[in-house]
């Protein structure tokens, strides 16, 4: 076989923004020879410099001609691209070039935490990652699947391992989706030790693909001295995925929420997706009675048209009526949308204060039948009354301290 001299990653081109391109050409003598091109080389054309010389360092490589046309890339992307330049020449070297961890992504996650959001950021466009938490979504998705081709899947790895560790995400929810199995066990080395909070499991079929995502999850948790909690979240997107619902929902204490994908799900029934989603009635209720019935969250699929945001809306609140707590975005202005719609109502509220006051007063009395006038108020319905008071604060509809 003969030895791969050049290596390549990255983007190029007057369209590129945030991102890079590197080229790393190993030769037998003459040293580094770095040539960059960059519209900033003025104010960071040395930093850039310094850092190439950096990674050859870490990578003990000592002859070599390196081309970087630069677009804005900020360190974790340069980084990541010369990586994966690297490693195409060197596929047996182990070795990482991590950034160090951003002091502001040093939290965790909860499993009934809100997911009323998850936002979608394609895994090789690093363009998205900065500005992504300010947008304020529950969950921001790094996506290793679908929105990433087949021949940048090694590059996206390596970018989304870096993001992980750089980008600061402002509070959001830290999810990856990797790919389908076996290929996303591979994906969980790349990003399970850099505070990961919850891995999506694409087009999900049976529980065994949830027990093989936790074991491999367990291992290399073990390996790396990990107690942080790290959930899962199954995407039924065919078939046999909705019949199978309720067994992959209930497969692990580690399943935070189902989500159902529609435009998987419509082409395997061989039916076109609509606005109105008669063709999928049956899979989102199934979804939701199966995520229910296992005790954890329904999470709907994304509405496709960025620029509706009366049929979003629309959409959202069939969701809410169904049962879904939460929904996909594929853009930011998706957001306050889908926020504003899983909002409760005034009626709702008002309710809820009366069976959380009622509940209150029980426990303080050592009661344990809770009534509101005549009527006897269970344990499932107090549940659902404190969640629709902490949507209420959530959502800035009541202030915190409001039954002081």
């Amino acid at each position: 076989m003969l030895e791969v001299k050049k290596g390549s990653a990255g983007k190029r081109g007057n369209n590129v923004r945030s991102d890079c391109f590197i080229e790393i050409e190993l030769t037998k003598s003459k040293g580094i020879k770095s040539s960059l091109q960059s519209k900033v080389n003025s104010m960071y054309g040395q930093d850039i410099n310094d850092m190439i010389i950096m990674m050859c360092d870490f990578f003990e490589i000592k002859h070599a001609e390196i081309l970087v046309e630069d677009n804005g890339a900020l360190p974790f992307t340069l980084a990541a691209r010369f990586e994966t330049a690297y490693k195409k020449l060197r596929p047996d070297d182990i070795r990482e070039f991590l950034p160090s961890m951003n002091k502001n992504n040093y939290y965790l996650t909860k499993k009934d935490r809100m997911r009323r959001s998850r936002l979608y950021l394609p895994g090789n466009e690093p363009k998205f990652y900065t500005n992504a938490g300010l947008h304020k979504p529950d969950g921001i998705i790094l996506d290793l699947e679908d929105s990433v081709s087949p021949t940048e899947k090694d590059s996206a790895r390596y970018l989304v391992r870096n993001a992980l560790c750089s980008v600061d995400f402002y509070g959001a929810e830290r999810m990856v989706r990797i790919n389908q199995l076996p290929t996303g066990l591979n994906d969980l080395k790349f990003v399970i030790p850099h505070n990961v909070h919850v891995i999506l499991i694409p087009k999900c079929e049976s529980a065994i693909t949830v027990k093989d995502v936790e074991e491999e999850i367990n291992i290399i948790k073990a390996m790396n001295n990990i107690s942080a909690e790290i959930y899962l979240m199954p995407i039924i997107e065919s078939a046999l995925g909705v019949v199978k619902s309720y067994e992959i929902a209930s497969a692990s204490d580690k399943v935070c929420a189902l989500a159902v994908g529609l435009e998987d799900y419509t082409a395997d029934l061989g039916v076109e997706r609509t606005n109105e989603g008669k063709e999928s009635f049956y899979a989102r209720s199934s979804v939701v009675n199966s995520a229910k019935a296992a005790g954890v969250q329904a999470i709907d699929t994304v509405f496709s048209d960025v620029d509706d945001m009366e049929g979003l809306r629309a959409s959202v609140l069939e969701a809410k009526a169904l049962g879904f707590e939460g929904k996909g975005c594929i853009h930011p202005r998706q957001i306050k949308v889908v926020h504003d719609a899983l909002a409760p109502s005034e009626r709702e509220i008002e309710k809820a204060k009366k069976i959380v006051l009622a509940f209150n007063e029980a426990e303080k009395n050592g009661l344990s039948v809770v009534a509101l006038g005549s009527k006897m108020i269970d344990a499932p319905v107090v549940k659902r009354a404190q969640h629709t008071i902490k949507l209420a604060i959530l959502t800035n509809l009541l202030d915190k301290n409001w039954n002081k």
